[in-house]
């Protein structure tokens, strides 16, 4: 029996699309049940303040240390979680060592992955947030993280007019 070149060809497309993408070791789900088993490090991030409940909420952690702060695709941990309707929620964060972090969150109100002017925005240790102060520093948002989970209060801010801060 012969094989043509279009049938293999054909063949190895269906083998490629069949197997699944691996996933970053570093994204979580949501959901996840690392903060209610304890022992490994982890945040619980109770993120409040929300704008409304459409689209999802990203959390991401730098560190340990501050070599990688915000520095694009260097983050340590990170989960996306959709709002459903929610305007506050807690969200679990597994992260790869004990150590100093920093933990940001972001508010993608219409879940088109982008930062858009209406997107909300918040830090661990919530530091005042400006349109041209830039980003708060490493030392500003880190947070020891031990084993078991690190509880932490985030308070989303969003831009009004020229200024940005908590709604309400």
């Amino acid at each position: 029996m012969k094989i043509s070149n279009k049938s293999m060809a054909l063949g190895l497309i269906m083998v490629i699309a069949a197997v699944p993408a691996v996933a970053d070791p570093r994204e979580s789900r949501p959901n996840d049940p690392t903060c209610a088993n304890g022992g490994a490090p982890a945040v619980l991030v109770q993120v409040a303040g929300l704008r409304n409940g459409t689209g999802q909420v990203r959390v991401q952690a730098y560190g340990p240390g501050a070599a990688k702060y915000l520095k694009k695709g260097a983050w340590a941990g990170r989960v996306d979680v959709p709002l459903g309707g929610r305007r506050s929620l807690d969200i679990c964060l597994p992260l790869p060592a004990t150590g100093q972090y920093s933990v940001a969150v972001r508010h993608d109100a219409n879940a088109n992955k982008k930062s858009d002017w209406n997107d909300g925005a918040g830090f661990s240790r919530n530091p005042k947030l400006s349109l041209l102060g830039g980003r708060p520093s490493f030392a500003a948002t880190a947070v020891a993280v031990q084993r078991g989970p690190t509880r932490l209060h985030v308070v989303m801010n969003y831009r009004s007019g020229m200024s940005v801060g908590p709604i309400g």
